[in-house]
């Protein structure tokens, strides 16, 4: 099958479902796709012993996407650079000493916590695992994922001061987390007897610098474009180059395309920027342009996620290791926001319960099942990426539905308190 096809019948179902979302069940956007989408294919898997046509037709369509590239080569760029947008540049910048330890700090934290769990679990299950897998796999899992973050937390009623902490960890934890999962993936790669701390700490310094340099020279044109014109169409052209070029030039000079495309999205987003070298025609039709993009691509993202189940291989033992990873990558990461949240606390007037709303409202998506899926055979791939889907699918839906529920509870029990 054809790309245009596979990209066709994935557009058609995503507009399907998300007709039956809107109309039925009204539930936000990411969790209502999974969902139905999930329901869909555990359907074609029933009606599969009838027709076993179907399900392999549907499992030939699964398996022709290559989710790994589809996602971090393709759908990422826009998505986070869409998502960057929208952020408050002014509460970003209050709140950016937390945001910034979250993101560093907190992912480092997370990622070993969670590797000493999950390979003690796995050797408690008999299925015990190297401990640089447990590494990759805590890399994997501990970035939240702001596509799933910012659609849900839109409808939640969080506090604007904690929605943006959320949110500007997401962005930026996604981008750390990529770059963490990237340097352990090559130590794996080589061996770890090949590596030296020093070239680690290079390559670290290398993806993260260069992400966030590149990402402000990208603004830095844009704006420089954009306010030497005023011609909508060519100032929406403009943006899509900057993302579509920015990407492909990270990945060539091996920078870190996901936090370029952040910073780039910040700058474009922010209020000086656009006061500055936009008309308001021109920033209603970027707005309007990159809201349409982000609904889209969540829409398919979504819907794709749903549909692999189809094709993950799950045994027994990593079924239940998959379960138990759920709350100890919760406990990992309530452990890693407390020091963070501690240190700011008192001089940023965090909300009561942030710690608990942070965990919580952390929702884990597409990027860890991309990374998982991007792992080679002899880095424990099944078994990493059943959990990864586990943790995953319990995060969008469960904790995506009941976040909201959770925060107006922490609030109705502050105001009574007060």
């Amino acid at each position: 099958m054809d790309f245009f096809s596979v990209l066709t019948i994935l557009t058609v179902l995503s507009a399907i479902f998300g007709y039956i979302n809107v109309r039925f069940l009204k539930l936000p956007i990411t969790i209502g796709l999974m969902i139905i989408s999930i329901v869909f294919s555990l359907l074609v898997l029933a009606l599969g012993q009838a027709v076993p046509s179907l399900l392999e037709w549907e499992s030939s369509l699964v398996r022709e996407i290559d989710f790994q590239e589809l996602l971090m080569e393709g759908m990422l760029s826009f998505l986070l650079f869409a998502g960057a947008l929208h952020v408050d540049f002014r509460q970003l910048k209050e709140q950016r000493w937390p945001i910034i330890l979250f993101a560093t700090l907190g992912v480092a934290t997370s990622t070993l916590i969670i590797a000493v769990l999950i390979f003690g679990v796995l050797q408690l299950l008999g299925a015990g695992l190297p401990f640089l897998h447990c590494l990759l796999f805590g890399a994997l899992i501990s970035p939240t994922d702001p596509i799933a973050v910012l659609g849900i937390l839109k409808k939640a009623g969080v506090p604007k001061k904690l929605e943006v902490k959320i949110v500007g960890e997401s962005l930026f934890n996604d981008g750390i987390g990529v770059v963490v999962f990237i340097t352990i993936y090559q130590v794996a790669q080589a061996g770890a007897g090949h590596f030296e701390m020093s070239e680690v700490g290079l390559l670290f310094l290398e993806e993260v610098g260069g992400g966030i340099a590149l990402g402000l020279g990208l603004g830095y044109l844009a704006y420089y474009l954009m306010r030497t014109i005023d011609n909508y169409e060519t100032e929406v052209l403009i943006t899509l180059a900057m993302v579509m070029g920015g990407y492909l030039l990270a990945r060539y000079l091996h920078f870190s395309g996901p936090l370029a495309m952040v910073v780039a999205g910040l700058m474009v987003g922010n209020e000086r920027f656009r006061t500055s070298s936009m008309s308001k025609v021109t920033e209603t039709y970027v707005d309007k342009f990159w809201e349409l993009i982000d609904v889209l691509l969540n829409a398919v993202l979504f819907v794709i996620i749903g549909l692999e189940i189809l094709v993950l291989p799950f045994e027994r033992q990593y079924f239940i290791a998959g379960l138990l990873a759920i709350p100890l990558t919760l406990l990992a990461r309530a452990l890693a926001l407390a020091g963070p949240i501690a240190l700011f606390k008192k001089r940023l007037e965090f909300v009561p319960r942030t710690n608990l709303i942070m965990t919580w409202g952390g929702l884990r998506g597409g990027i860890s099942i991309a990374l998982a899926l991007s792992l080679a055979e002899h880095m424990s791939r099944t078994p990493l990426l059943t959990i990864t889907y586990i943790v995953v699918i319990f995060s969008i839906i469960v904790q995506g539905l009941t976040v909201g529920a959770l925060v107006k509870r922490t609030q109705l029990q502050t105001s009574e308190g007060a």
